[in-house]
């Protein structure tokens, strides 16, 4: 990438993010604004696509909520996102999990990563 726009992104990305992966289960806190309200929602999934670099970072977060698959974008070094959770590292071998969208039950499980210590 051109260093002159790593230099000019530099102050926009967020400083302490842990390490994204596909497969990872994560919690995602995204803040609202309601009106003159703000709260922040949780947002809780399997990463099953990370996108871009740099400042245009996105993961793909997908769960299944009453039966019905959601899947939401979120851009990682946005404003809007307050923290981000690793809850299970996963176990897999593809970068894109899109396999996961025909299967339901125990056919989207996936293996935790053991780290070593």
């Amino acid at each position: 990438m051109n260093p002159i726009i790593t230099e000019l992104e530099k102050p926009y990305l967020e400083k302490e993010l842990p390490d994204l992966n596909p497969g990872d289960t994560v919690k995602v806190f995204v803040r609202i604004i309601e009106g003159n309200k703000e709260r922040t929602q949780a947002f809780e999934g399997t990463i099953i696509k990370e996108h871009g670099s740099g400042i245009n970072k996105t993961i793909t977060v997908r769960k299944v909520f009453q039966g019905v698959g959601v899947e939401r974008v979120f851009l990682v070094h946005s404003p809007r996102i307050e923290k981000i959770n690793v809850l299970r590292r996963g176990d897999v071998r593809r970068s894109k999990l899109y396999y996961l969208r025909e299967r339901s039950g125990k056919a989207t499980r996936i293996r935790e990563k053991i780290e070593k210590r």
